[in-house]
Order: C-alpha cells, then sequence, then structure tokens
C-alpha cells in the first residue's frame, strides 16, 4: 500500500512556516490605499457635479440662457466621463500591481 502524499510544506507533524502576521494583526496596507483612491475618485466627481453653478450664464435670458446652462452641463458630463475613465485606468494599474505583488511573495490569490 502506498503512503499518502506529503502536503507541500513538509511532513506531518512539522510545524507550518511563519505567516505575514505581525503580533498577532495582519495588516492589509493595500486595502486600505485601494480605498483611500476610491474615496479620493468619489470625492472629485461629487465636487465636480457640485461645481457646476451655471455662474457664468448670470445677466442671460432665453435662448442664450438655455444655451449657456446646457453647454455647461455638457461640460460638467464630459468632465465626470473623463475622471471616471482615469479612476478606471488607475483601478487597472492597481490590480495588476496588487496582482505582481502576491506572485512575487508567493501567496495564491
Amino acid at each position: 500500500m502506498s503512503a499518502a502524499p506529503t502536503p507541500a510544506w513538509g511532513p506531518p507533524g512539522e510545524e507550518h512556516p511563519p505567516s505575514a502576521r505581525i503580533n498577532g494583526k495582519h495588516h492589509r496596507i493595500f486595502l486600505w490605499i485601494f480605498l483611500a483612491v476610491q474615496a479620493l475618485f468619489l470625492f472629485w466627481i461629487i465636487a465636480g457635479v457640485n461645481g457646476n453653478d451655471h455662474a457664468s450664464c448670470e445677466g442671460m435670458v432665453g435662448d442664450a440662457l438655455t444655451t449657456c446652462q446646457s453647454a455647461g452641463d455638457a461640460g460638467t458630463a464630459i468632465g465626470v466621463g473623463l475622471v471616471i475613465a482615469l479612476w478606471v485606468a488607475v483601478d487597472i494599474i492597481l490590480g495588476i500591481t496588487y496582482g505582481v505583488y502576491r506572485l512575487a511573495r508567493g501567496q495564491r490569490v
């Protein structure tokens, strides 16, 4: 009869390799950096949308006022779209960086 395969960390009875925990705490620095970046982009979008107050349209009436407000709204939409595109690009870069970091450390995803 054949013996059971030996686990990758050694034969039974040996201690497991030390974990990455320091003083019993597992620090998730990358998670907090990722969440901070998300909060920053969310704040940037909220500030950009609320910043469109149509102040440059004061004194205009009729079609000129409507055109000025529409142009301001279109500019705000384009700005928010660019911020969202940058947000996606930064998240992809962070994800790739995290994957490379995990592979370099030998941790499974």
